[in-house]
């Protein structure tokens, strides 16, 4: 399930604190800093089109990049954080961490739904209601899966589907301890209120109230 690890290129960035961040905007660029695995911090910054091509492709927190910068070795890293403009919602500066293989990292990590035909429940018209697009993992960086499949075989209306209902990829494991609800197959809104007739029906009339003697 591991995906090949995509190239992130960036240029070493002069000058650090705000003057600078200012002069790479004016520039075109978006600055940036990668951290970690007991390095001293680099300062650098990437093309903004690039960099907005890929943040708006989606999952760009949840990927391990290879960071490419002139003149130094390539390094594995993860974004831990991107900072936007208030109101042009743009990315005005991206922090990254360094990984090795044998880190252990949380990451976001998407869900896919499969065989939606083979649901009983979905057959007669419930609906798949996802509570949990992506589940944060803690995961190797060495073996970052791509998604988690949640097989929809069997399903029946009413059914919640939860995170020990998954197989997680081999080395991973949810952050969060409880067995917490991923999706559920809710009622068509026909069938709701069907059954709210019936149980209105089923119900006994009141007995009118007595007249008060005078």
């Amino acid at each position: 399930m591991a995906k090949e690890i995509p190239d992130l290129v960036a240029e070493a960035r002069t000058g650090t604190g705000k003057g600078a961040a200012r002069q790479a905007r004016r520039q075109g660029k978006v600055p940036g800093i990668v951290y970690g695995d007991g390095k001293d911090p680099v300062p650098l910054q990437l093309d903004f089109n690039p960099l907005l091509t890929k943040l708006r492709a989606g999952r760009f927190m949840s990927t391990l990049w290879n960071l490419k910068l002139e003149g130094q070795d390539d390094v594995r890293v993860i974004c831990r954080g991107v900072q936007r403009d208030v109101v042009k919602d743009l990315p005005t500066h991206v922090d990254f961490l360094r990984v090795h293989r044998n880190s252990r990292i949380n990451l976001f990590i998407h869900v896919n739904f499969e065989n939606h035909e083979a649901s009983p429940g979905l057959k007669r018209g419930g609906t798949l209601v996802v509570v949990r697009p992506e589940v944060e993992l803690m995961v190797s960086a060495a073996d970052i899966p791509d998604h988690i499949t949640v097989d929809l075989s069997g399903r029946q209306i009413g059914e919640s589907i939860h995170i020990g209902d998954v197989t997680l990829p081999e080395g991973s494991r949810p952050t969060i301890d409880r067995n917490f609800v991923i999706a559920n197959i809710a009622a068509p809104s026909g069938l709701v209120s069907a059954d709210a007739e019936e149980a209105a029906a089923a119900e006994p009339a009141e007995a009118p109230a007595e007249a008060e003697e005078a």
